[in-house]
């Protein structure tokens, strides 16, 4: 079975993640069409994705800080761009073509700010519920490399991006005597300094496996490579 990925010279910001975790998995999926059985849909962190997007896009029609700002100090508004729209969507995204492999790398952005300096500062919308709040600290590192491929994909626009990126991160709190058709969170805006230097290196290793028709030994720590073994055993 083609892959799509393959197909369209063609590797999404999920797809550079899978190759970093497990080589065999990516080369499965992307070469061979055999990807890893998929999950249910996270409904409800996508409905708080929705209502954080009509949240910005208020503040941005109007050019105006969004409350949360002020919480960290940060002098910025959400950035008005006209390719946004494209950038935001999942089958679209932000788009690179690499001169050398001739692959696309692109990923879909929640969000761009514009800092008083001009620079541009990558955003991305986060739900949970944890007893903790999440913190620069305890950032999950998937998130990590999630900022510096969209870094690098803004930056490869022609716009002058910020290290600094931030994730808005809502943590669900379980502390009312019943749900009552509500859901209170408790929203903060939690910084990461990103490092995109790894990216272009990463997004060419994949391509070459790709395109190398050679399928990677198991990964060794890849629960879904045991799997896959102890099935056709």
């Amino acid at each position: 079975m083609s892959s799509h990925s393959l197909n369209r010279r063609q590797l999404s910001r999920s797809k550079i993640d899978l190759f970093l975790e497990c080589p065999r998995c990516f080369y499965e999926d992307v070469a061979l069409g055999n990807a890893r059985p998929g999950g249910p849909a996270f409904t409800l962190n996508i409905a708080v994705d929705e209502l954080f997007k009509r949240e910005f896009d208020s503040c941005r029609a109007r050019q105006e800080p969004h409350p949360l700002f002020a919480t960290v100090g940060l002098d910025a508004v959400p950035l008005q761009d006209p390719r946004l729209d494209a950038w935001r969507r999942n089958f679209t995204g932000v788009r690179w073509l690499d001169p050398d492999t001739g692959w696309t790398l692109f990923g879909a952005v929640d969000d761009l700010w514009l800092g008083a300096d001009g620079c541009v500062m990558v955003a991305d919308y986060k739900a949970t519920a944890k007893a903790e709040h999440v913190t620069a600290a305890t950032l999950h590192p998937a998130y990590r490399r999630q900022a510096d491929v969209y870094q690098f994909l803004v930056g490869q626009q022609g716009l002058e991006v910020s290290d600094r990126a931030w994730f808005v991160y809502a943590n669900g709190l379980k502390t009312a005597d019943g749900f009552h058709d509500t859901l209170r969170f408790d929203t903060r805006l939690v910084p990461y300094d990103g490092d995109r230097s790894w990216v272009l290196e990463a997004f060419r290793a994949a391509v070459s496996r790709v395109v190398s028709g050679q399928r990677p030994d198991p990964g060794p720590e890849c629960l879904w490579c045991r799997f896959a073994a102890a099935w056709h055993t």
